[in-house]
Formats: C-alpha cells, sequence, structure tokens
C-alpha cells in the first residue's frame, strides 16, 4: 500500500513539477533586496545564484564570479524570500468541503503548488494529516515533491468530542487519560513528525494533565508543540507547562506582563493568525480585496459564489461583533508581543476551512500584522526568518544570503512603502529554479 502511494507521489509530482527553467547559473541585476533577518533593505544589488544557491550579492556593476551565466534586468524589481507558513492544513480542503476523504496525493500536490505559486516556499500542517503524510514530507525532503517544501505535525491531539472536528479525519488522537496520551505520543514519535499540535480550546477542554504528558514526553523525543488556544489563562498555563508555540492569537482579553515574561524566559514562539477572525466576518460586506484576481484565483472552485450569496452574507452578520473584537484583541496583543520581543512567526491556519484560501491569506496576513502596528521589514522577517528558525531549517532558507538556497520571488513594488506589494509577484524561485 505505502509503495502504491509513494508512487502516486512521485507520478503525481512528474506532471505538476514543470520548471521554466533548469538549474543553471544567472545573475538579477540591480534589484533592491530584503533579505528576510530583518536587516535593512539593500538598494542597486545584483543577486548571484549558482545551481541551487546564492552564490553572492554585489553592489549593481561589478564583476561577477560566475562566468557565463544569464544576466535578468532587476531593475525597479526587490527580491524578498519565500514566506513560511508556520499554520497551515494540507490536502483537506478541495472545493467548498473540507473532508478526510479530500487527504490524497493529487490534492496534497495541488494544494502545495498552489502555495508555493503565492510565494510560499514552506508549510507546516498542523495537527490534520494522514499516515501518508510522512511519506509527502519524505518525498518533499528529496525534492521529488512539486510545491512548498512540506512539514507535518502527523496527527494531533484533541479532547475526545472536542476540537476539531469529525471531518478533519480519522486520525486525531483522542486520548481519555495522562497515561494514554503518553503512549500514543511515543508511538507518533516514532514516525518523527517535525511538530506536535495540540488543541486546547473548545469545549470539551483538553485537561491539563494530558497536555503535560504530551509535552513532556515530545520534548523526550526533541519534538517541538504547538498549541491551539484562545484564552489567556490557557496560554499562561500551556507556557508553563512548556510549550513551545502558541499557535493562535489570544483573543479574549489582552495580554499581561507576567505571560510576556514568562514566554521571553521560556522562548516560546506566538502565530497571530488575524486573518481567521477577519475571514469570519469580513464577507458580511464585501471587503476591498474581493475582485482582486490575486484573491479570486486563490479560492477553490464555487466558493467565491458562496461567498457572494446573500446566505453566506447573512451567515456572516451572526455573532459579528464579537469576532470583530476578538479581531482588535488580536491585534493589540500582537502588537504588544512585537514590542516586547517575543519570537513571532506568520501563520494562517489557511486550508482548514474554504474561506482561508491557500496563498492569499498569507499576504492578506502579513497586511494585518502591518496594520497592527509591527513594520513591514519585521513583518517580512516574522513571515521569513522566524518561520524558518521556528522549524530548525534556517541555516538553509527563510533568508537571502551567500550559501542559502535560491528560494526567493521578485516583486514588481517593494512592501517597505507598502506591504501590499507582496501580491505584486513578477517571478518565484525554489532551488535556484523558476516556477513563474
Amino acid at each position: 500500500m505505502l509503495k502504491r502511494i509513494f508512487l502516486s507521489v512521485c507520478l503525481s509530482a512528474i506532471c505538476y513539477y514543470t520548471y521554466a527553467q533548469d538549474n543553471t547559473s544567472f545573475i538579477i541585476k540591480d534589484i533592491t533586496l530584503i533579505d528576510g533577518s530583518g536587516a535593512e533593505a539593500r538598494s542597486h544589488v545584483s543577486l548571484v545564484v549558482n545551481e541551487d544557491t546564492i552564490a553572492a550579492i554585489l553592489p549593481a556593476g561589478t564583476n561577477y564570479p560566475v562566468k557565463g551565466a544569464v544576466e535578468i534586468d532587476g531593475q525597479g524589481n526587490t527580491v524578498i524570500p519565500l514566506l513560511v507558513n508556520g499554520h497551515g492544513h494540507v490536502g483537506l480542503l478541495k472545493g467548498e468541503t473540507i473532508a478526510a476523504a479530500n487527504y490524497t496525493p493529487e490534492n496534497v500536490n495541488r494544494h502545495l503548488m498552489q502555495y508555493l505559486e503565492y510565494g510560499v516556499g514552506t508549510v507546516l500542517s498542523l495537527g490534520t494529516d494522514q499516515p501518508a503524510a510522512f511519506i509527502f514530507r519524505d518525498a518533499s525532503r528529496m525534492e521529488m515533491l512539486p510545491g512548498a517544501s512540506f512539514y507535518t505535525a502527523g496527527y494531533g491531539f484533541g479532547a475526545p468530542k472536542g476540537v476539531p472536528p469529525p471531518a478533519f479525519g480519522p486520525s486525531i488522537l483522542r486520548p481519555l487519560s495522562a497515561d494514554q496520551a503518553l503512549q500514543e505520543m511515543r508511538r507518533l514519535a516514532v514516525l518523527k513528525p517535525d511538530f506536535v499540535k495540540i488543541w486546547v480550546d473548545g469545549e470539551p477542554r483538553l485537561l491539563p494533565e494530558i497536555y503535560h504528558a504530551i509535552i513532556t514526553e515530545a520534548h523526550a523525543h526533541n519534538i517541538k508543540v504547538a498549541a491551539h488556544v484562545y484564552y489567556l489563562e490557557d496560554a499562561r498555563k500551556l507556557v508553563d507547562a512548556g510549550v513551545d508555540v502558541l499557535a493562535h492569537s489570544i483573543r479574549d482579553q489582552e495580554v499581561d506582563d507576567s505571560l510576556i515574561i514568562a514566554m521571553k524566559q521560556k522562548n516560546v514562539c506566538y502565530i497571530p493568525t488575524l486573518c481567521i477572525e477577519e475571514f469570519g466576518f469580513a464577507y458580511a460586506t464585501l471587503p476591498e480585496w474581493f475582485a482582486d484576481p490575486f484573491f479570486i484565483r486563490s479560492l477553490e472552485p464555487g466558493v467565491w459564489d458562496m461567498l457572494k450569496g446573500e446566505d453566506y452574507r447573512q451567515q456572516q452578520n451572526n455573532d459579528r461583533e464579537r469576532k470583530m473584537k476578538s479581531l482588535q484583541i488580536a491585534s493589540r496583543n500582537l502588537h504588544k508581543m512585537d514590542s516586547a520581543g517575543i519570537k513571532i512567526v506568520m501563520g494562517t491556519d489557511s486550508g482548514a476551512q474554504p474561506v482561508r484560501a491557500l496563498g492569499f491569506s498569507e499576504h492578506r496576513e502579513l497586511q494585518l500584522m502591518t496594520e497592527a502596528g509591527v513594520p513591514p521589514l519585521k513583518v517580512i522577517q516574522y513571515a521569513t526568518y522566524n518561520g524558518a528558525a521556528m522549524l530548525g531549517i534556517e541555516q538553509r532558507t527563510g533568508s537571502l544570503a551567500p550559501g542559502k538556497k535560491a528560494d526567493f520571488m521578485v516583486l514588481d513594488a517593494n512592501p517597505l512603502q507598502d506591504i501590499r506589494a507582496t501580491r505584486s509577484i513578477k517571478a518565484i524561485y525554489k532551488n535556484g529554479k523558476q516556477i513563474q
């Protein structure tokens, strides 16, 4: 069975994995470079790529170390690293449905390609994957699976009869006791997931003794744990328990200094996922991006018509004030976290609902982060280098420097002037190959 799945993955990859050029040496001349490290942008530089690696970053007009390299005029363009989505869901979404039955090699490949076509070079799928995910992950490591690099938390942990809903699939682990959680975590560790995911909020709740056991055992296997949270009190208990990542904003009240101090002491990352709050009410009135082709192209078949429908727009009015307040609190908490120096990673929860479109959600998240008061240069760092660092791959990707992977996008405008310029994608390169 596993061999058939692997063959299906590889055959699908051959169908999807078409590039505009082979690996070669080339130079993009006279660009503005935002390298993702948080350093100031550099104007009038040239990016030299040899095979799949950045060979040099040089002042425009200097001699180049690679003979016979193809020269590309980049004047007026800005180059940034490919984005890292620290919280996504791959394979579940198809059309207007979220269902375990959608989790096929073809659908996973399609999602990873869509992410990449929107400039997302890496995605961590948090806890809703199925057994084949580990084959997909390994194929991705060998560069046999196209699209965004695929990282997986495998099977997440939730409370019995709690979140996530059954539609997310049969692989969700729902231990009844701390001992059962310990045993299930040990079995999961054998598969070497890139992360562990726990759902803590919702009713019924995941009990503290259960998530303590999961976190402790995951750390014994050197695996980090990300938690789905909503409430400040849950976040406080999770940080005390040793969680590595809060994978959503705290949205019930503003964070206090004691939590921020504890997060800094324990090096806890924070993923705001602001866009999921906005997507919960934005379509009651048509948002400013609704007619943007960049948005429309990201939607699954039938979803745009669903969003335009009067029934759906009326549904969005339900509890609208609470959802808007949640976004306001989340935005203020992001600003506090940023000001305090908490490690922030961009993530969107895209792919978990039809309205959270793969690709567009990530660019919208960048805009919401800037609207929360985070400067665009830092937002880009959070969406590139910080995400790679959370995954432990920052030595290879996530920022642009000699010796690192040539994973970047070329933009027609400068996102430091308007973060929406990340949508002005002219070309995308992954492993030194242009995909569009």
